[in-house]
């Protein structure tokens, strides 16, 4: 089940925010599945909600794809032009209680992920709300590194190409180290000699996206 929504924020006067929601069809009513929040990159700003399925989650759950087999509820809302998801988190968590409210989704397993500008945003989502999201899949992202220890009690496995000159590795090694600092469990992949575009690595992995819905811990 593909569903298209605007969602209008009441923490945030005037922001609305478009957004692609992925089910199974047999979703049955009483069935709890986990919630996976995607937010994509700086390009698929805007008002033309298609362009979240260039990228991302949304690319693979809104299209026949092997992963339509798992069972989970993704959620990929755009950004809104000249708006970082950084300056929305309060919005973007807003949006997610609402579907995790209309769907009974299990709040025990609650993930995010994101590239680029949604690599900062997933970073800025665990560091203010650790408790909510168990998972996470920064990707050539990266933060605040003196209050990433706040992410501790998260799953992170982050991703970014070496040659990344758009975000530099080092943006990513700052925030990972910070955690495993403070006893956290955050993993680094690097790709060698892969450039911004570090995300079509990332999703190709064969146990991320699965990993990100909980399909190895039902």
């Amino acid at each position: 089940m593909v569903v298209k929504g605007v969602f209008e924020s009441r923490k945030i006067d005037g922001l609305r925010m478009n957004y692609i929601l992925t089910y199974p069809d047999d979703k049955r009513p009483d069935e709890a599945l986990p919630l996976v929040l995607a937010l994509h990159g700086a390009g698929e700003r805007g008002t033309d909600v298609e362009r979240v399925k260039i990228h991302g989650l949304a690319k693979y759950f809104a299209a026949d794809s092997e992963y339509l087999g798992l069972r989970a509820v993704t959620l990929s809302p755009q950004c809104p032009e000249g708006v970082v998801w950084n300056n929305i988190v309060f919005a973007i968590k807003e949006l997610c209680d609402t579907v995790a409210a209309d769907l009974g989704t299990d709040r025990d397993r609650t993930s995010v992920t994101g590239l680029s500008m949604g690599g900062f945003g997933t970073w800025e989502m665990i560091c203010c709300y650790p408790h909510y999201f168990r998972r996470a899949a920064p990707i050539c992202g990266g933060g605040l590194s003196w209050r990433a220890d706040l992410a501790k009690d998260v799953e992170i496995r982050a991703f970014h190409g070496d040659a990344d000159k758009t975000v530099p590795l080092i943006y990513s090694q700052l925030m990972v180290d910070k955690v495993r600092s403070a006893g956290g469990n955050a993993v680094l992949t690097v790709y060698e000699g892969v450039p911004h575009n570090s995300w079509d690595r990332a999703y190709s992995e064969p146990d991320l996206i699965p990993w990100l819905c909980f399909a190895d811990a039902k």
